[in-house]
């Protein structure tokens, strides 16, 4: 196996500003906890393909409701690889969770966005029944595949963010 990335946690100012942007607010005591909580993916197995993404702190939500989650994760990955993010497929089956863009696209330059390359997974529940997540419960995979780019590519636009940041 060719070994093209690393996962790190973003800084504890990232995460605590991302945190109180999409959750209801939390006293800081509570976020650095979280934060300090907080663990890389990492696969299950020496023969799985997908990263497990671990939730930093217990979710619910009711049918029909959807939730962004900060991982305060970020990933340095090499040229000519990207991270796709897809859920968990237990979580799938059992209570028809799906994420809100169907597949995260986590390119290499997003490592250097201004907010640090953050990766955000937002996900609904499509299901008609509440779940219960806990904290540290795996709940997005991510899988890293090259990818290849056409003869008279010349793409030179330096990205700053995330979502919507390339137009």
């Amino acid at each position: 196996m060719e070994r093209i990335a690393k996962f790190e946690k973003v800084s504890f100012e990232r995460f605590s500003e991302d945190m109180g942007q999409l959750l209801p607010p939390l006293p800081e005591s509570t976020v650095k906890k979280i934060y300090d909580g907080i663990k890389l993916p990492e696969r299950a197995t020496s023969g799985s393909a997908g990263y497990d993404f671990f939730l930093p702190c217990g979710i619910s939500l009711g049918a029909g409701e959807g939730m962004t989650i900060p991982t305060g994760i970020r990933a340095r990955i090499n040229d000519g690889w990207v991270l796709n993010i897809y859920p968990r497929s237990g979580l799938g089956f059992k209570f028809r969770m799906r994420l809100d863009n169907t597949v995260g696209i986590i390119d290499a330059d997003y490592y250097y966005s201004g907010n640090e390359g953050h990766i955000m997974i937002k996900f609904t529940n499509c299901g008609e029944k509440p779940f219960s997540l806990e904290a540290g419960k795996g709940f997005a995979q991510g899988i890293f595949l090259p990818f290849g780019i056409t003869e008279d590519d010349n793409a030179s636009a330096v990205r700053n963010g995330g979502f919507g940041s390339t137009g």
